[in-house]
């Protein structure tokens, strides 16, 4: 009976080594083991290749935000994790890669001024986080004071002549002030801002491995002598003017720029600015746009240099923000000219801008500044062509859209 019991337990203790033998006997066995480490591989490839999508908080009613926060016990700001809809707040879609675009992370310099405002109302409409840096020298918080709530928005004071360091996808870099009265009041920060602030938004793209779009001017032809200017034309510039702090400055940049995506590899794009108007421009900032409307809004004379036979071409500010983010999602470096081609002669303007305010207003003559182009007309051709843009707002219809804010806000002065 000792031996057998003997025997008994022996023979349990070796069952579990039997059993493993025959685990794994079974697994080699006609490559067991390897179609299950292919259904391993096959199954980690789905979930990483069809991640869960859904809408971002911001986008939630407050009682569905509540509701889906209390049940998940945290809140992310990751772009890629998202809230439920309100309607159907316990199950999340899957979508295929494809159907609805990554959300991005994207930076804009100069975000608090007039044409950065714009971008950044775009850029947050469809779905990506955005964070402003601005020093705020002609930007105005009033500009993005209904974004603040939204948590997808980040506005930042900084200075870009000082480096900063960011984790983005995309950088548009608008930083500089653009009309004659702010960057003739510090020429030397003016270009400071230029060099040293695109120098230092290139470095950070080169370091976080975003693509970077700098917004240059057509004031880089100068005084032309080409007509309307080709992104071909080289220009026509006093690089010892009043104005050369601006016009140089960013000839500069757009070599930097040049020279960061051809030496370090970075992925770049460059927009050639004409004259550009709307909501939200600096009420006497010296752009002959917003001269003369507030003053006529004031009853005051609207003021012109020189002869008034000067020209130039107008384009409304939301056809430029829909041009700088074509141009940044498209495949184009450039440059590339972004403007209306409609070409107006100070007097023609000041005689729109009477009979869409007020036909009683006067005109008042002035001697011409110091390098006033003499004409200003872009050719849009390659736009047209390469990024499928063009202006769709006409003179009068964006001058209608921009009187109703001016007016607002010069009643607000008194």
């Amino acid at each position: 009976m000792k031996q057998l019991h003997r025997q008994s337990s022996l023979s349990k203790q070796h069952r579990p080594h039997h059993r493993t033998r025959s685990l794994a006997s079974y697994l080699v066995r006609e490559h067991r083991l390897l179609f299950v480490l292919l259904g391993f591989l096959l199954a980690s490839s789905f979930f990483l290749v069809y991640p869960s999508l859904a809408p971002h908080p911001s986008s939630l009613s407050s009682s569905a935000y509540a509701a889906t926060t209390s049940s998940a016990a945290i809140v992310t700001r990751n772009p890629r994790v998202f809230s439920t809809t309100a309607n159907n707040v316990a199950t999340a879609r899957r979508l295929p890669v494809g159907v609805r675009k990554k959300p991005l992370r994207v930076v804009v310099t100069g975000g608090a001024g007039f044409v950065g405002s714009h971008l950044v109302d775009k850029l947050l409409a469809r779905g990506d986080s955005v964070i402003v840096v601005d020093n705020f020298f002609t930007g105005r918080k009033e500009n993005l004071a209904h974004h603040l709530t939204n948590p997808r928005f980040e506005l930042i004071r900084h200075d870009v002549v000082e480096p900063i360091l960011l984790e983005v996808d995309q950088i548009y870099h608008l930083a500089c002030p653009a009309s004659p009265v702010h960057y003739k009041f510090n020429p030397i920060k003016t270009i400071k801002t230029n060099v040293m602030g695109t120098l230092n938004m290139l470095g950070l793209a080169k370091r976080v491995g975003a693509r970077f779009l700098l917004t240059s001017t057509s004031e880089v032809y100068g005084d032309p002598l080409e007509h309307p200017q080709k992104e071909s034309y080289w220009g026509h510039v006093n690089p010892i003017g009043v104005r050369s702090c601006y016009d140089e400055g960013k000839r500069t940049a757009e070599t930097l720029t040049m020279d960061y995506h051809r030496g370090a590899g970075v992925e770049v794009r460059i927009a050639r600015i004409f004259n550009t108007y709307g909501p939200r421009m600096c009420l006497d900032d010296g752009r002959v746009v917003s001269n003369f409307v507030a003053q006529t809004l004031r009853k005051q004379p609207m003021t012109v240099y020189g002869d008034g036979k000067q020209t130039r071409s107008f384009q409304y500010v939301s056809d430029l923000v829909d041009g700088l983010i074509t141009l940044m999602e498209s495949k184009y470096i450039g440059p590339f000219n972004l403007g209306n081609p409609g070409e107006f002669t100070m007097l023609e303007l000041a005689q729109v801008v009477k009979e869409t305010i007020d036909p009683s207003a006067s005109v008042e003559f002035k001697p011409n500044t110091a390098d006033d182009p003499h004409m200003r007309k872009p050719d849009i051709s390659k736009a047209k062509s390469l990024l499928h843009w063009e202006p769709k707002v006409s003179l009068r219809q964006g001058l209608s859209r921009m009187v109703s804010d001016f007016q607002k806000r010069i009643l607000d002065e008194k």
